[in-house]
């Protein structure tokens, strides 16, 4: 099953097309009391091109800038993850916490001229808890009810803390009910957000975004002008940035030393987690991984330490965990337990049986090429014969949890309840079947985290969970990399873990 890896595409034609576009000119204009001047264009370099308009199908890793022009979300969060109100102006969690019920703004209007109240708000609720991407928020909801024109109860199955963290990650955008009936928010979106999209508009190189006069949240959206520029390419990315095409972009290690150099701001976030994803828990499909002296073994024959200094040229944090650094969940007092001991993971493998190693078939991508030469010496160290099958990019998201480990770069989530369903309980992508229940002491601390009462008695519960399965060698954390964004003096950006690239609340002029 080798295959070729093809080339990424879109990079040039990218770079070509904001090249073609006027990096020198004045977006800045006085301000009322004669202060520094007021930026007019927030010009944004983002990493991906949006694939679609259509809020139920929306990608919380990089669509943020996009989505958030144009359309509302009930729910928002704030740089630390917490739910703030938006379209929601307040929320009342039933005793039983089986309903919350939301209060709604009367003031917000769909660009199409249609009212939000809360028969809208049902119609955009009804039809995400149906959506391919963004049902994840709503997997315990019964029914949504319009209690009056400005109240919506949400009726749940059972307890759940995720749905308002899920809901303020981008999983509660309000569209147009016209629009959702229609079919066509893919290719045209109706919101009531603080933006409109432009006829300027170049789809797939620049996209134009105009303020909507007397947009009831005008005061967090500053900026009269967005525009947001996709550009795969790194280089490009940075070639914009110093030309002044863009005021604000997705970061590298040679962004981060213009930075030095021109005074701009620099800020970053945990945001995933990067080693070896272990699907095989019970060895059904590869008998050493059943045995969890070779996971520990694993966990200590990679220095993540070293991968991270020299790989991701430090930017991240070092730790065996993939409960969020910084977060509540993580203990920072789990992060010695696989220090690098080649001669530790040695011995366990023997203890195993498995002193001369054993063969594995792992698939790669382009992506995870950088960490491919690192995976090879030390398995070649523990007599570990890897067999590599080659994909492209989207092929190795569809074929790659077939495989019993594989390479990942996985989000990381602030809120600790949403990191037990992404990583353990719910399937996803990269975890069809998750095998977390075939281990009843794991299964009964799971459960045990998700029924004690809010607060520390439930992150105290959590620790726990993460100490056992810090213990279980779960996976083989390397270290949880940093996203970095840099911005011109003027402009500060508010990085979100759980968002790969923030929304436009989150980007607002400095000081």
């Amino acid at each position: 099953m080798k295959r070729t890896i093809a080339a990424i595409a879109g990079v040039a034609a990218a770079a070509l097309a904001l090249t073609a576009c006027s990096g020198g000119s004045d977006t800045s204009a006085p301000s009322e009391d004669g202060g520094a001047p007021v930026t007019q264009e927030l010009k944004i370099g983002n990493f991906l091109d949006l694939t679609s308009w259509d809020t139920a199908v929306a990608d919380i890793g990089f669509n943020g800038p996009y989505l958030s022009a144009v359309y509302d979300p009930l729910i928002a969060l704030d740089g630390e993850g917490a739910p703030q109100p938006a379209l929601a102006t307040d929320w009342e969690l039933s005793d039983d916490s089986l309903t919350v019920t939301l209060e709604l703004r009367d003031d917000a209007v769909f660009s199409n001229g249609e009212k939000l109240d809360a028969a809208a708000v049902v119609a955009n609720l009804e039809y995400l808890k149906d959506g391919a991407i963004s049902r994840e928020a709503y997997l315990s909801v019964d029914r949504f009810e319009a209690v009056d024109d400005d109240t919506v109860a949400i009726h749940l199955n059972e307890r759940d803390d995720r749905l308002l963290y899920f809901m303020g990650l981008g999983r509660s955008y309000m569209a147009a009910p016209e629009a959702i009936a229609a079919g066509t928010l893919a290719d045209a979106p109706v919101g009531s957000g603080p933006y409109t999209l432009s006829d300027a508009t170049v789809p797939g190189a620049e996209y134009h975004f105009d303020k909507v006069e007397g947009h009831w949240a005008d005061a967090d959206f500053p900026f009269p002008k967005v525009i947001v520029y996709p550009i795969l390419d790194p280089s490009a990315r940075n070639n914009a940035m110093e030309a002044g095409q863009t005021n604000v972009t997705f970061a590298d290690a040679t962004t981060i030393e213009m930075a030095a150099q021109h005074g701009w701001n620099v800020v970053d976030k945990v945001a995933a987690w990067v080693g070896l994803r272990i699907n095989d828990h019970t060895g059904d499909q590869l008998a050493p991984l059943g045995d969890v002296r070779v996971r520990q073994a694993l966990n200590y024959a990679f220095d993540g330490e070293a991968i991270l200094e020299n790989i991701a040229s430090g930017s991240g944090v070092y730790t065996n965990q993939f409960f969020a650094a910084g977060f509540p969940g993580h203990d920072p007092a789990l992060d010695g337990r696989y220090a690098h001991n080649i001669e530790r993971a040695k011995e366990l493998m023997a203890e195993a049986g498995y002193a001369d190693g054993f063969d594995i078939t792992m698939p790669v991508a382009g992506p995870f090429l950088t960490w491919q030469p690192t995976v090879d010496q030390v398995f070649q160290e523990l007599g570990i014969r890897v067999t590599w099958d080659e994909f492209q990019m989207p092929d190795y998201q569809a074929n790659a949890p077939s495989y019993p480990m594989y390479i990942v770069s996985l989000a990381v989530d602030a809120e600790p309840v949403a990191t037990i369903a992404r990583q353990l309980t719910v399937p996803q992508w990269y975890m069809p079947e998750p095998d977390i229940s075939e281990f009843p002491d794991l299964q009964a601390q799971i459960d045990a985290s998700l029924a004690a009462p809010r607060g520390d008695e439930q992150v105290a519960e959590i620790k726990k969970l993460n100490g056992m399965l810090t213990e279980q060698a779960w996976h083989v954390v390397w270290y949880q990399s940093k996203n970095t964004f840099v911005s011109t003096s003027d402009i500060e950006v508010t990085p979100v873990t759980g968002m790969m690239f923030p929304t436009l609340r989150h980007i607002q002029p400095a000081g």
